[in-house]
Parts: structure tokens; sequence; C-alpha cells
């Protein structure tokens, strides 16, 4: 059973300030010295690496339709070990989940599965009285515990008196009202918010400045109320450790820093639950892999913002093409997908896969049932996962052949060509998984280091497993 006070931050809808609150809230308690754990609902990488900041520990995903429903509860479990106090951001509105499956996926199903009160942010920017109308709404649509309301851009002293009689009418306590202010927004660009990686300084001070705003304007005594009124959760901690871990602890690379900020946490956890030594690498510093590296993961990020910077890095690029060639297991996504590519908007990359791969003004996302189309250091061929895509990129293999289950495509899924590149050694593509919802990967990617070491090469040339491919791919 797990007791810790818990409280889930929703809105009506993207762009009220579930983000704002959360890790200002998260900031604020840490400053009073209670220790909390920060969650996000969704595919999220960027909002966990602000909650981190504000929390001190890591910002961690709660995503049924990545993981299962039943991993949440055991994966909030692990999550909050050690805190007194978990905050959960929604996302989108609080019912949105995928397309087309209702609530699942949802901020709402999440409070369901952990039993958790709904604290709604609501931007009042421009309403009035009308407001009671929004929050009675989602008090009694669904089922979810909506215990209070933050309003959020709030104008003036009047403003905010005629918001809260609104309230009232409606009996719903309004716990805080925020007023706009400029020191606590963070710089976004064509995919969110720039990362906390990415602005370590900056965002320490937007932090700061987060739990100064919400501790003058937010009951925190009433949340934290709110929060230790949730009941227990039966619930067991999700344990990153398989029953056989491989032995001789080989090291397995772990791309990082500020081009690839993209990881969830329990991916470094499952590697070295499964027997591995896990060692970061920072593409845009780091000039060698880490001594001994047996095999390379390189999760998402923005490549495409330091492409110059990472075609300079030409011995790390070197190192990563000499891997790959000794068959050393390399698995890459999304962004690590761009970087093993020959070129990133014309700069030169590793050259692993023999494609070109450049912005594009639309953007790809969406959840995706898939199904492996080839063995790879991933999975094996007919592997069914689901996994998400987020880019504006697209990547264009250089030969003239279609891109084919023979050609070395890595997946496939319903209303979409084959989709990445897969070989023995090396799986690269733009789905993004939460390996918690498919721990088989990390077992079966120290397994390949555990025996003889990888079977098979991957040739440089080809941009497969020696079949050519072409098209573009997202």
């Amino acid at each position: 059973m797990v007791s810790i006070p818990r409280v889930v931050i929703g809105a009506p809808a993207s762009g009220h300030g579930k983000t704002t609150v959360a890790t200002g809230l998260l900031a604020a308690f840490a400053r009073r010295g209670v220790p909390v754990a920060p969650f996000k609902v969704g595919p999220d990488y960027i909002d966990p690496g602000y909650h981190a900041l504000a929390a001190g520990r890591p910002g961690r995903n709660l995503d049924p339709v990545l993981v299962g429903e039943d991993r949440i509860g055991p994966l909030f479990a692990h999550g909050s070990q050690g805190a007194e106090l978990a905050v959960i951001e929604g996302v989108m509105g609080l019912y949105d989940g995928r397309t087309g499956a209702g609530e699942t996926g949802s901020t709402a199903q999440v409070a369901g599965l952990l039993d958790a009160p709904v604290i709604l942010v609501v931007d009042a920017a421009a309403q009035g009285r009308s407001i009671a109308a929004l929050v009675h709404g989602f008090r009694s649509f669904g089922t979810v515990r909506l215990d209070g309301v933050i309003l959020n851009r709030v104008g003036s002293d009047r403003h905010e008196s005629i918001l809260r009689e609104a309230c009232e009418e409606v009996g719903t306590p309004v716990l805080g009202a925020l007023r706009r202010a400029d020191a606590v927004a963070a710089p976004s660009r064509h995919l969110g918010l720039v990362p906390a990686a990415e602005r370590r300084a900056e965002a320490r001070a937007s932090v700061d400045a987060l739990a100064a705003l919400v501790t003058a304007s937010v009951d925190l005594d009433a949340v934290a109320a709110i929060a230790a009124s949730a009941p227990p959760l039966a619930a067991e901690p999700w344990s990153p450790a398989p029953a056989s871990p491989a032995a001789g602890r080989p090291v397995v690379a772990l791309a990082g820093g500020p081009a690839f900020s993209f990881s969830y946490a329990e991916t470094a956890e499952l590697l070295a639950g499964a027997g591995a030594e896990v060692v970061t690498v920072d593409p845009l510093h780091d000039e060698k892999l880490p001594a001994g590296t047996r095999a390379l993961v390189v999760g998402g990020g923005f490549p495409e913002v330091y492409a110059a910077e990472l075609s300079a890095n030409e011995p790390l690029r070197a190192a990563v093409r000499a891997l790959a060639s000794a068959g050393g297991p390399i698995i890459a996504e999304c962004a690590g997908l761009l970087w093993l590519c020959r070129t990133l908007d014309g700069a030169e990359m590793c050259g692993v896969i023999d494609a070109e791969a450049a912005m594009t003004p639309s953007l790809t996302l969406g959840y995706r049932d898939a199904v492996a189309l080839a063995d790879s250091p991933l999975a094996p061929a007919g592997t069914r996962v689901t996994g998400h895509e987020f880019h504006r990129t697209a990547v264009h293999p250089r030969s003239g052949l279609l891109l084919s289950p023979a050609g070395g495509a890595a997946w496939q899924w319903r209303g979409a060509d084959p989709e990445g590149f897969a070989s023995p050694t090396v799986h690269a593509s733009y789905l993004h998984l939460h390996w918690a919802g498919n721990p088989g990967i990390a077992e079966r990617l120290v397994g390949l280091l555990g025996s003889s070491g990888s079977s098979g090469s991957f040739d440089s040339g080809s941009g497969s497993s020696g079949s050519g491919s072409s098209g573009s791919l997202g």
C-alpha cells in the first residue's frame, strides 16, 4: 500500500498554466523542506525537466497508453519513494486522451487510477463570472474529485474578486490566484518549451521565481490538505531489476546533455537492473565514447538546434561509426535517428545510416501501434509495441528503393509506410518508447553484450541491413 499524499494538476485545455502551477508547487513545497515527487501525465519530456529542477529528484511520466494502466500505480509508487508529497501534472485538457479512445491516456484516467484529487488550473485572463459555468461543468462531468481551482493570469484585485465570487457560487474553493509575471515565463520554439537542460541557469531562475509566486499566491496548506485526503493506494513499487541480471556489467553509453535531453528515467534504471553499467555521453562536449563502451542508446532531443556543434565533434562521430562497424549494438530514437544519418540540414552527422535528414514545416505527432519488421537490438521481428511520434523533421534515405521490410525498415503501423531502420545491430526510428512498458528491451540489449558479444554487422554505406532504402520517413 502507498499512503503518500498526492494531487493532480489539471486544466480545461492546454495553455491554461498547468506547468507553471505544478512546477511552482513543487518548488514551493521543496523550499519548505517537504520532499516532493514530480510526475507528468503523457509522453512529455520537457515538463519533467523543469519538475526535476524544482523538486531536486527525477521528473517521471505516467502514461497508460505507453506502459499500460496496470503499471501506473507501481510506477507512481516507485517514483514517490522517500517523498512526503506527490504532484502530478496533467496533459492537455482534463478529459483529453488518445484520439478515438475516450479517456484513455487522459489526466482524468490517471487521477482515477491513482485515486487522487484534482485541482483545476484555469486561465482567467478573459473571463469573469462565466468561469462558474466552466468549473461547474468540469465538476459534474466524469468521476474525478475536483477539490479546488487555481486561477491563472488574473489581471487585478477587482478581477480576482469577481472570479472568486463566481466559483463560490458553485461550491468550488479558489486555492490561489496568480497574476501575470514575466519572470516565470519559459521560452518556446518549434516543439514547445525550450528544455531546462539547454538553459540551466535561466531555468533555475525561472523555477525560483515560480516558487516565490506560488508561495505568495496559493494557499499551500489547503493544497497539502487536499493531497492528504487521498486514500491509501493498493500498489507495490515497480522494480527495474529482472530476475537474473547479466554478469560482468558491460558499459552502455546513454546520450545526454542539451542536444539529447529526452529520456525517461526508467531507461537507465532498466539498463542498470539488467546488469549494465550506464555511463552518460554528451555529444556536444565529449570527444570519445566512455571507456569500454559495448553499446549505445540515443534518445530524443533537439540535434537540429545544435547541428553545427554536433558536426564539429568529428572524433565522437568517428567513434560512433567505429562502434557500429564493430557490431556494437546501437538503439536510437527520433533525435538519435537524425544523429546517425549522414547529414542533418546539410551538416555532417555520424554516417551510420545512409540517409539525409532535414527540418520540415509540418509537425508529425501521435501514438502509434507498431509491429517490428526485422530483428534488431531493440526487439525481435513481430514484436508489437505502442510508441509516440513527435517531430518536425524528415529522413530521406539516399538510394532509390522504397523502404520496406526487405529493405531494412524497423516498424510498420496502420495508415503509414514502413518506418525506421533496423539490422541485427542497429535500430533507429522516430518512434519514442517508454521502456517500462517494454522491459524486455533492456534485457535483450544487455543480454547481447553478456553473451559472446553482438553478432552481425551494420553496413554504414547502406542505411540498413545491406539493402538500399528510400522514401520520406515521418
